[in-house]
């Protein structure tokens, strides 16, 4: 009589052996990636860290929930005793990491080598610390709602070697202009805080619809964030939003557009482009605030993109202190549509 083969079963000290390497292991009701104990020493960078926080960065791919979870179960230990999410971190401190289950990433996209060349020709500052980019118009900063990638993961692809890189704050993914990426987290803690504080000077030019009154210089109007039946995120002039204040300045006037600059006091989404439209004088391009007419106005003398550019920024380096004034050029598209203005204005006179 033929007998069934056996099968053979795992050795518990091998399964844990096979999880601890980074293995994906059978038996396991999720399809994810069990990483072994960990001990991490705290460096200079991450020092002043919340507990939770640093564990965000240090386990990728985890609902914050589990952090909390491995926190309150005493998983985690720093110098071998227990801590609370909020416990702060010092430089030196050895943090042990238990093992964690992770669901596997579908694979990724990877920004080819042209746009990561593209990226990194258009950084127009950098030190020890923190990078600057000119950021192209059609780029979003970061990928999300249906894009691979964005300015961030472009230039992660493009510097494997940086362990970090964070955006600083936002643009649009239409609008073109000057963008701080931090290279550290203290430098990222240092420059978020500058701008809460309203240290960091952000100067816009925009080509408006119509001619813009000199006497227009600032709107200071609440700003409230609502969406469409479509889902589609707006931003209103609204009583119950946030207080918001844009000072503008006039820098030309052409047929039909003028030239400001914009200066956002504070940080609200969509805030200069609501705020130009509310003064009756939406920025050209515009497809959410710009109405037809005025939108289809635009594309028949040649503009082909929001005329929204982050043109220049005022602040302080970390660590030294040192005061930095950087210019952004416009990019082909918005410089072009400006000369062929200025040559029909001068057509004109």
């Amino acid at each position: 009589m033929s007998r069934s083969p056996r099968h053979k079963r795992s050795h518990p000290s091998n399964h844990s052996a096979r999880a601890a390497a980074g293995e994906q292991v059978p038996g396991n009701r999720s399809t994810g990636l069990r990483q072994g104990v960990r001990k991490v020493v705290v460096d200079e960078d991450n020092a002043g860290q919340r507990v939770d926080n640093y564990l965000m960065a240090q386990i990728r791919d985890v609902p914050r929930s589990i952090i909390y979870r491995i926190i309150r179960k005493g998983e985690v230990r720093v110098n071998k005793g227990r801590v609370k999410p909020d416990t702060r971190l010092n430089t030196g401190d050895e943090v042990r990491i238990p093992p964690v289950t992770r669901k596997e990433k579908p694979e990724q996209v990877v920004p080819g080598s042209r746009v990561q060349g593209v990226m990194q020709d258009a950084v127009i500052f950098e030190n020890s610390e923190m990078l600057v980019v000119n950021k192209p118009s059609g780029i979003a900063v970061h990928g999300g709602s249906g894009l691979d990638f964005g300015l961030i993961e472009v230039l992660r692809a493009a510097r494997p070697e940086s362990k970090f890189l964070e955006l600083v704050h936002r643009l649009d993914r239409d609008t073109s202009g000057l963008v701080m990426v931090a290279k550290k987290r203290s430098a990222l803690r240092y420059l978020q805080d500058e701008l809460r504080h309203k240290r960091i000077r952000k100067r816009y030019h925009a080509l408006v619809a119509g001619d813009w009154p000199r006497t227009v210089k600032r709107v200071n109007e609440p700003l409230l964030r609502f969406e469409l039946s479509s889902g589609e995120r707006r931003v209103r002039v609204d009583s119950a939003g946030k207080e918001s204040l844009t000072l503008f300045r006039c820098l030309e006037l052409y047929s039909g557009y003028s030239l400001v600059e914009a200066s956002p006091v504070t940080g609200r989404t969509h805030q200069i482009r609501v705020h130009s439209a509310w003064a009756g004088h939406p920025i050209a391009g515009d497809d959410k605030y710009m109405d037809d007419v005025s939108l289809r106005a635009f594309r028949s003398v040649g503009g082909h993109r929001l005329m929204l550019h982050a043109r220049a920024l005022d602040f302080t380096l970390p660590v030294t202190g040192e005061a930095v004034h950087l210019e952004a050029p416009y990019d082909e598209a918005f410089g072009d549509t400006i000369a062929k203005l200025a040559a029909r204005r001068e057509a004109s006179e």
